[in-house]
């Protein structure tokens, strides 16, 4: 068991390796770009990289308070669905007003599970995990973005 001290500072010297490993790759557009931080341009949507208890998720979110426009943000999201699928060349789940931390999201996403952030044995399983799907995002969004321009 950890201290909520070091169990903070495993969680930040994670995320500072993996800030590190990502920022040699530049974006789709030949930028550099905060990866972990990831700025999609449109307000409420948001490209999230999580490693919670014993599992790693990525994942689109589309956090409007207003669910009718949450719900049609995650409509016109779902248009772009074969667009996505082609960059990800994977499935992923799609949950419109999901609970999560007291709040309702929509969101898009991947699991990777029996991953642990405090444990850094399975750090280079998570790296692998996240980085060609935050890529493949990056790559994605170059595209759909202009179809959220006029949401705004």
């Amino acid at each position: 068991m950890y201290t909520r001290e070091e169990s903070s500072r495993l969680r930040q010297e994670f995320w500072t390796t993996f800030g590190r490993y990502m920022s040699a790759v530049p974006s789709v557009e030949g930028n550099n770009v905060n990866w972990i931080n990831y700025h999609t341009g449109v307000n409420n949507l948001f490209f999230r990289m999580n490693v919670e208890g014993w599992e790693a998720s990525i994942a689109i979110t589309l956090e409007h308070r207003d669910l009718h426009l949450q719900a049609a943000y995650f409509e016109k999201l779902r248009t772009f669905k074969k667009m996505l699928h082609a960059e990800l060349q994977e499935e992923w789940v799609w949950k419109l007003h999901d609970e999560t931390n007291n709040r309702i999201i929509s969101r898009v996403y991947k699991a990777l599970p029996d991953v642990s952030v405090l444990n850094k044995e399975t750090w280079p399983e998570i790296i692998s995990f996240f980085k060609p799907r935050i890529v493949a995002l990056d790559r994605f969004w170059e595209n759909a973005k202009y179809g959220f321009e006029e949401s705004e």
